[in-house]
């Protein structure tokens, strides 16, 4: 999936993805409604959750322009087999459909966001933030590992640029990514610890 930022520009201070895709689809009623749905007292979306309500809204753009009108669930559908790891008859059976359909599927899903892209969005672009309740500990643990995950980015990439500066280091426009993964040794599986969190379990229950 897509980057964080812009990758037209260079450096710090690019736009946010989020922001021009918003723009490029038309969808300007969707920064307030993403908004809305994290910080909710009730019924409140996670990150990984409004990245695919986005990009689910975004296909949906997509296919309209296209001059399709996609039945019930048909959209949900069709992100689901775009976005699955495992690939085969049935992934490929879609992109070819859309292809045919006048779709760049290649490109749509190079504008599909990750939830990281999202909480930029929202915490940057429009100021907002989620403070999760305390009788919820992976709410709140989800919080805090996503906050110490900002400032390791932050001064990681402060770092690298102080270093550019001094002329001790040679790099080109670059961004920094964050990620820990927890391993399950039992189910042999793994995932970003915020996605674990917010799935409550690994395989093991399966």
């Amino acid at each position: 999936m897509g980057d964080d930022e812009d990758s037209s520009g260079s450096g710090r201070g690019r736009r946010s993805k989020v922001v021009r895709l918003i723009e490029e689809y038309d969808m300007e009623e969707l920064g307030a409604e993403l908004e809305r749905l994290w910080t909710a007292e009730e019924d409140r979306r996670s990150l990984r959750q409004l990245a695919t309500y986005f990009n689910q809204r975004l296909l949906r753009r997509a296919l309209e322009r296209a001059d399709l009108r996609p039945l019930d669930g048909e959209v949900e559908n069709t992100y689901r087999l775009l976005t699955e790891d495992s690939g085969g008859a049935d992934k490929t059976r879609i992109r070819r459909r859309l292809e045919r359909d006048g779709l760049d599927v290649e490109a749509l899903e190079s504008d599909f966001v990750t939830y990281q892209a999202i909480r930029t969005y929202l915490q940057k672009h429009r100021g907002a933030e989620y403070t999760p309740d305390e009788t919820d500990p992976l709410e709140r643990e989800i919080s805090n590992i996503q906050q110490l995950r900002g400032r390791v980015d932050s001064v990681t990439e402060g770092k690298l640029e102080q270093l550019q500066s001094g002329d001790h280091l040679e790099l080109g426009a670059f961004r920094t990514l964050v990620d820990v993964r927890i391993v399950c040794e039992d189910c042999n599986t793994q995932f970003d610890v915020v996605e674990l969190l917010e799935r409550g379990h690994c395989n093991c229950t399966e």
